[in-house]
C-alpha cells in the first residue's frame, strides 16, 4: 500500500473561503437582502462541499477497513486511531448541527422548525429571520455556547495534531492548526482584540452565522479526511521494499532421537536484491549472504549476538536490528559394546556410565530389574541380588517435556572370580616366587587378595587369616599381617629358604568367605 499525500485545498474551497471573507466585510457596511442571499448561497455551496467530503472520507475509511481485514496485525494500531478520529469528528460535527438547530428554533420558533423537518427539509437552510442580529450574540456569547464551541474545536484540533508525528509532516500539522484556529480576533466595530467567540458571533446576522457554522462543519470533514490519509500512509511507514521472495526452513535441531519431536519454523523471507543489508556478529561484518561460520572449540553452550543494518525507508537512515542466538558443543561420542561380555557380577557394585546424545544427564532416568541401582555423581551403581541370573537396564530421557524410552539392555549375572593371594610391601604386590629377604622381613608387609596389577576389576577383598610354614614351623595369623614370632623367624631365613602361606581366607563385597591358593615365597 503506497503512502497517500494530503489533498490540497481545491479551487472550489478557495472560492468559498474568499466569498465568505468578502461577504463578512460587506456586513460592516450594509446588510441587505442580496447580501443575506449571498450568505445563503455560500451556505448551500458549503453543504455541497460537505457531501463531497463525506463521500471521500467514507471511501478512505472503507479502504482502511479492507486493509485491516486483509492484515489486522499490521494495520490494527492505525485502524483503531482512524476509528477514534471518526468518532471525534462525528461528535463535533453533530454538536455544530445542534448549535445551528438551536439558533434556528430561537429565530423562527419550534413549530416552523418541526414542520420543515416533517417536510424533509433542513430548517437551517430556510430561516425566515435571517437578518436578525441579536439571537446569535445572545445564544453564543450571553448564554456561553460560543465558549463551549471554542473549547470543543480546540480539543478536536489538539487531538488531531497529537496523532501526527512531531518530526515529520509539519505542513499537515500547521494546516490543521490554521483550519481549526480559535485564537483571539478583532471586533469589526471597535477594532479591539477580543475572544474568538466574540469576534465570530457578535453582531452577526443569523444568515451569516449559519454560513460560518456550516464552514466549521466543512472544516471538520476536511481535517477528518486529512487524518485518514495520514494514518493510511503510516501503515506502510518503515516497510522495506522487496522484489524477491524466498522460502526457508529453520529447524530447532537437525538431530532428533527416535520418539523425540522434530521442530522447524517455515518462513517466507522477502528481500530487496538491489539493497542488501549488512550483517555483523560480535562486531565483525559477515559476507553479503549473512552466513556465520565458526570452528567449535570447548564443550558446552555457546552464545553470540550481533545486528543487521538496513536502510530504513521512513527515515532514509541505516537502522540496526539486534539479534542473539546460541548453540551447543559436545564431545565426539560413540558407543561400542561386546555382546559376549554383557555381564555384571553378583554382590558387587558394578559402575555404569549412561548418556543420551543431545540430552543432559539431569534429564536421564535409569531403572533396573533384578538389581539395586543408585546414582552417584555421573555414574550409576548397580548391585545384582544374590539370586539374580540376569539384570535388565532401561533408560528413559526427557524430550520436549515428556519422558521417552531410549532403550533396554540385558546383562548376565556372574559370581565374582576368586582372587589371588599376593605378598604386598612398599606398594608392590609379589606373587609366588623369589623375593629379597629384606623385603620379606618388612614389618609393614601384608597379605592381600586381588586380581593383580593387570586385573580388570578393582574389588576390595579383605584377608581374614592365614597359616605360615617357615623352615618347617607352622603358625597361624589373624588378619593380613605376620605375627611378631613369624617376623622373627623370617629374619633368620637364609638364601633359598622358603615361606609357605596356605589356608588363606578372604572376604569379598558380598560377605562370602573365600579360600585362596597357597603363596610360596623363596628368600634370595
Amino acid at each position: 500500500m503506497g503512502g497517500a499525500k494530503n489533498c490540497p485545498e481545491t479551487p472550489r474551497q478557495r472560492m468559498i473561503g474568499m466569498m465568505y471573507l468578502v461577504l463578512t466585510a460587506m456586513l460592516a457596511l450594509n446588510v441587505s437582502t442580496d447580501i443575506l442571499n449571498g450568505f445563503t448561497m455560500v451556505d448551500n455551496s458549503l453543504h455541497s462541499s460537505i457531501d463531497a467530503s463525506n463521500k471521500r472520507n467514507l471511501q478512505l475509511y472503507n479502504d482502511f477497513q479492507e486493509a485491516y481485514s486483509a492484515n489486522p496485525e499490521k494495520t490494527e494500531e492505525w485502524f483503531d486511531k482512524a476509528k477514534e478520529v471518526k468518532s471525534r469528528a462525528d461528535s463535533l460535527y453533530n454538536y455544530l448541527q445542534r448549535f445551528k438547530d438551536e439558533l434556528t428554533i430561537m429565530t423562527d420558533g419550534q413549530g416552523r422548525f418541526d414542520q420543515l423537518k416533517e417536510e424533509g427539509l433542513d430548517p437551517t437552510l430556510h430561516i425566515q429571520g435571517a437578518s436578525n442580529f441579536d439571537i446569535t450574540g445572545t445564544y453564543a456569547i450571553v448564554q456561553g455556547h460560543g465558549q463551549e464551541l471554542k473549547t470543543a474545536v480546540r480539543d478536536y484540533c489538539d487531538f488531531l495534531v497529537g496523532m501526527i508525528d512531531t518530526t515529520e509532516n509539519r505542513e499537515l500539522r500547521h494546516s490543521i492548526q490554521a483550519t481549526l484556529a480559535t485564537e483571539r480576533g478583532w471586533n469589526a466595530h471597535d477594532q479591539d482584540s477580543v475572544d474568538w467567540e466574540v469576534a465570530v458571533f457578535e453582531g452577526m446576522p443569523i444568515g451569516a452565522s449559519m454560513a460560518v457554522l456550516t464552514k466549521m462543519q466543512n472544516d471538520i470533514r476536511t481535517t477528518e479526511g486529512q487524518l485518514y490519509q495520514y494514518l493510511l500512509s503510516r501503515t506502510d511507514a518503515g516497510d522495506l521494499r522487496v522484489n524477491k521472495l524466498n522460502a526457508y526452513v529453520i529447524p530447532n535441531s537437525n538431530y532428533v532421537i527416535r520418539g523425540g519431536k522434530y521442530s522447524a519454523q517455515i518462513i517466507l523471507a522477502a528481500i530487496d536484491s538491489t539493497q542488501r543489508p549488512e550483517y555483523y556478529v560480535e562486531g565483525q561484518r559477515l559476507n553479503d549472504h549473512g552466513i556465520y561460520e565458526v570452528t567449535a572449540s570447548g564443550v558446552g553452550k555457546k552464545q553470540y549476538s550481533g545486528w543487521i543494518a538496513y536502510m530504513n525507508p521512513s527515515t532514509g537512515e541505516m537502522t540496526n536490528l539486534p539479534f542473539t542466538s546460541e548453540y551447543s558443543v559436545g564431545e565426539p561420542a560413540v558407543t561400542i559394546s561386546n555382546n559376549d561380555l554383557n555381564i555384571m557380577y553378583r554382590g558387587y557394585d558394578n559402575k555404569f556410565s549412561v548418556s543420551v546424545p543431545g540430552v543432559s544427564n539431569d534429564k536421564i532416568r535409569v531403572s533396573v530389574n533384578g538389581a539395586k541401582v543408585v546414582q552417584k555423581g555421573g555414574e550409576w551403581v548397580i548391585t545384582p541380588g544374590e539370586s539374580a541370573k540376569t539384570v535388565s537396564i532401561s533408560v528413559t530421557a526427557e524430550l520436549d517435556g515428556k519422558m521417552q524410552p531410549m532403550g533396554t539392555r540385558e546383562y548376565r549375572v556372574k559370581q565374582l572370580p576368586p582372587p589371588t593371594a599376593f605378598f604386598s610391601a612398599k606398594d608392590k604386590e609379589y606373587p609366588s616366587g623369589s623375593i629379597a629377604a629384606s623385603v620379606l622381613s618388612n614389618p609393614n608387609a601384608t597379605i592381600v587378595a586381588s586380581y593383580g596389577p593387570d586385573g580388570l576389576l578393582d574389588v576390595p577383598f579383605k584377608v581374614k587369616s592365614f597359616i605360615a610354614i617357615i623352615k618347617g614351623s607352622t603358625t597361624s595369623a589373624t588378619g593380613n599381617k605376620f605375627t611378631r614370632d613369624q617376623l622373627n623367624q623370617i629374619g633368620k631365613l637364609k638364601k633359598n629358604d622358603m615361606v609357605i602361606l596356605q589356608d588363606i581366607r578372604a572376604v569379598g563385597p558380598g560377605g562370602q568367605e573365600l579360600r585362596l591358593s597357597p603363596l610360596v615365597l623363596t628368600a634370595n
